[in-house]
Order: structure tokens, then C-alpha cells, then sequence
């Protein structure tokens, strides 16, 4: 049971997760005008994660009374994805692209994000093979996950190392809650119940005393260590000497475990890697009871 081998009768969790997110293809990094749009998000976006996305390509679309059907190719397969249409709505062709017309006004059919939630649910087209997980702070939080992909030199080198065929290079930036929660267990069944004031102290000083930037460097770590990516063990700096001093800092705080977690409602990805499975929700959790655990946890190798 998880309360059974716990040394004290008061134990703090802290649980971290994404508020918001954007993803663009690597190459719409250079895009200013098309980032631009997405500003009151990225500036908030601290974690980033980089890797491969199978490409998906809009071939067809039809219109059979109010049915509407798009047709879509990833990976060498077709996949026909339906839309139910208001009476009276139309199908035309104009400047080689497709468009719906009710009563002589023109919309556009239903949007590449919402076709790509949907094709990843039903038939899991969107599986995000997870090669490569940093962060970027600054000082006061001035810095963003965008402005360091702008001059990432290990994007650039995983992008020479090569994408695979049928695959795109695909990044996604994370922002994390801005507000600090820890979870507190009270344990019946503890080995040592002398402690309990202090500790339930203890878990007040982690609730208001861990900074965003402390929170940042967590849920990299946290990440990194869940997802196993494949260049984040190929570069032996991951952790650059400023984020192993936080994660060195935070190993006195003493909590008794660490979650970081992913989960949006229209996510259009499956994330996985080498080491993890396909899912559209992630827990990385981390039980750092046992001394050992933790010291692997906040080494940063």
C-alpha cells in the first residue's frame, strides 16, 4: 500500500502540470508573423519539448447532403474523417481551396486542429515520438521556451541528424500553472509520528516558499526522467550548471514525491519515446521517500 514503508505520519507531494500549450512545426519557428499570433501564450511557455509527428495531408474533401467527409494521408494511409453539416450548406472550389456556402456567404471547413484532435483520437495519427526536452528562464522569468528555440543549436543539430521520412519536426511549448500545490498525507501507519508539527510546517513553507523558476527546473527534470528522450542522454549537458544548483537547492526541501503532468482536453498528440507508451495524458510521478531516489532525482544526470 502506498502509506505502508513511509517513515513519518505527515508526507508532502508536490504535483506540478501544463496550464496551456502551443505547438508549430521547427520551421514555423522562423515564422514571426505566424508566432506572433500566438504571443500571450508563448510568453508564458517555459518547457519545451521537440520531436516527430507523422506529416498529414489534406486530400479531399466531399459533401453528400449534409455529410461532409475529409480525407486525410499520414504514414501511407488514408483516413476519412466525417462532419455533420447544417441544411442548406454547400461545397465549393475557389483558389484551389475548399470551402462551405450557405446562403452566399463562404466559411472554411473545419480547421487542421480540430481535424487533428480528432484523427489521433480515432485512429492515433498523432503520436509524438518525444526526442529532446529543455527549458528556458532567465533571471526573472523573462525568458521564453521561443526565444531559446530561436537560437538552439541542438535543434539544429538533431534537425541535420535527420527527420524520418513521412515525419515532420514538430515543437511543442508548455506553460506551467503559476500557482504552487502540495499535497499533504497524513499516515496513520507512519514508522515515526513525533514529527508531525513541523512537517505539516514543512509543507506550508514548500506551498508558498518554491519558485517559479524551482517549479520550471521540477518539471523538466520530472519530464526528462519520465520520457527518456533520446538526445537529452546524447548531450551531457541537458542541465545546464544554473537548473543543477536549483534542483541541488530544492533537494532540501524534502518532499516526499514530485508529479508533473500533461493533460489537455484537445490535445492533438499522443506523446511517447523510447521508453514510454503512446497516451494523450501523461503523469510523471516520482516517489522520493528512499534516499536514494531522491538523489537521483536532483542530480540532473
Amino acid at each position: 500500500m502506498i502509506l505502508e514503508g513511509k517513515r513519518f505520519d505527515v508526507e508532502h507531494a508536490l504535483t506540478l502540470y501544463a496550464l496551456s500549450y502551443v505547438t508549430i512545426p521547427a520551421e514555423g519557428l522562423y515564422d514571426s508573423n505566424g508566432v506572433k499570433q500566438f504571443s500571450d501564450v508563448t510568453k508564458k511557455c517555459h518547457i519545451y519539448i521537440v520531436g516527430f509527428v507523422p506529416k498529414m495531408e489534406l486530400l479531399d474533401i466531399t459533401l453528400e447532403g449534409q455529410s461532409l467527409r475529409m480525407f486525410f494521408r499520414a504514414l501511407g494511409k488514408v483516413y476519412e474523417l466525417p462532419w455533420k453539416m447544417d441544411e442548406g450548406v454547400g461545397l465549393v472550389r475557389k483558389d484551389e481551396q475548399w470551402f462551405l456556402s450557405k446562403d452566399g456567404m463562404l466559411a472554411s471547413p473545419p480547421p487542421l486542429d480540430r481535424c487533428t484532435v480528432r484523427l489521433n483520437r480515432k485512429f492515433g495519427t498523432g503520436k509524438f515520438l518525444v526526442k529532446y526536452i529543455g527549458q528556458a528562464y532567465g533571471k526573472d522569468g523573462s525568458r521564453s521556451a521561443l526565444d531559446r528555440l530561436m537560437k538552439h543549436e541542438k535543434l539544429q543539430e538533431i534537425a541535420i541528424k535527420g527527420v524520418p521520412e513521412g515525419y515532420r519536426f514538430q515543437v511543442l511549448m508548455l506553460a506551467i500553472a503559476p500557482v504552487n500545490q502540495v499535497v499533504t498525507i497524513f499516515n496513520p501507519r507512519a514508522e515515526d509520528d513525533s514529527q508531525s508539527e513541523k512537517r505539516i510546517g514543512q509543507g506550508l513553507d514548500k506551498l508558498f516558499g518554491t519558485s517559479e523558476k524551482e517549479r520550471v527546473a521540477l518539471y523538466e527534470a520530472a519530464l526528462i526522467r519520465y520520457f527518456l528522450p533520446t538526445f537529452n542522454r546524447e548531450f551531457s549537458d541537458s542541465f545546464a550548471s544554473t537548473n543543477l544548483k536549483i534542483l541541488q537547492d530544492c533537494y532540501e526541501k524534502d518532499f516526499s514525491a514530485v508529479s508533473a503532468e500533461i493533460n489537455f482536453d484537445d490535445f492533438p498528440f499522443s506523446l511517447y519515446s523510447e521508453s514510454v507508451i503512446p497516451k494523450e495524458a501523461h503523469l510523471a510521478f516520482f516517489d522520493l521517500h528512499e534516499d536514494q531516489a531522491r538523489k537521483v532525482f536532483f542530480a540532473g544526470a
